[in-house]
């Protein structure tokens, strides 16, 4: 453990700054990607030709690795945070989409039409009746998205120590500290199992109609009743 939190002072920052700056850099893009996806996703839903292809434009969107994103983008960007965020923001697109657009597409026709009866309009509706009940399906999205975006920060290390505490990992490498290595992967690895953890809090208390677990009950033996057999009868 010794010089496991000892961080070189050409990094700039404590291990602590790191923390913050990688969840900065982790998770901002993950809420850029949810303001965006949300209308993408209700024009999908009210428009269902336009889903195959905004699907495959952010599949295509993410098989592009994020190396070529920095190339187009330091001209404009420079050496910066905000090179890091836009492809992780686009990448969250992926997952977030089809998440919301599955989560709005399994609200029941009933409820949809009771809403409309009540007075709610397109947008009063799909606020606060579409969205409420797809929370489940989108913060699951929001979960792998999050996951993600926290493990490709460490990317941004490749443009001028851009990668929070994948900084550490180049450092490791640089001045042959192994233990620089270790404490950056269990230190993203905690920060993705606490992000989950909040995450899963939140769809407890957005959806309070939801079960909060199924509690094991012991099945009580069945008594089984036997006929009475006639008399004289052969077991």
């Amino acid at each position: 453990m010794n010089g496991f939190f000892d961080i070189p002072s050409d990094l700039q920052h404590s291990w602590t700054g790191l923390i913050g700056l990688h969840l900065r850099e982790a998770l901002l893009p993950v809420a850029a990607g949810l303001l965006l996806a949300l209308p993408i996703a209700q024009l999908c839903v009210r428009f269902r030709r336009l889903y195959p292809p905004v699907l495959g434009v952010t599949t295509v969107l993410y098989a592009v690795p994020s190396l070529a994103f920095f190339v187009v983008l330091i001209d404009y960007t420079g050496q910066t945070e905000l090179t890091v965020m836009i492809p992780l923001a686009v990448y969250g697109l992926v997952v977030l989409i089809p998440a919301i657009v599955d989560g709005v597409r399994s609200v029941p026709r009933e409820t949809l039409a009771a809403a409309t009866a009540m007075g709610f309009g397109p947008v009063r509706r799909y606020l606060q009746v579409q969205l409420p009940i797809a929370a489940p399906a989108i913060i699951a999205g929001l979960r792998v998205a999050t996951a993600s975006s926290i493990s490709l920060v460490s990317v941004g290390a490749l443009i001028g120590n851009q990668g929070a505490l994948g900084n550490l990992l180049a450092a490791a490498q640089k001045y042959d500290r192994p233990e620089l290595a270790v404490n950056a992967v269990l230190t993203m690895a905690v920060l993705a199992i606490l992000c989950d953890a909040a995450l899963v809090l939140l769809r407890t208390l957005l959806t309070p109609w939801m079960p909060r677990g199924t509690r094991e009950r012991r099945a009580k033996p069945a008594v089984r009743r036997e006929r009475p057999e006639p008399e004289g009868a052969v077991r």
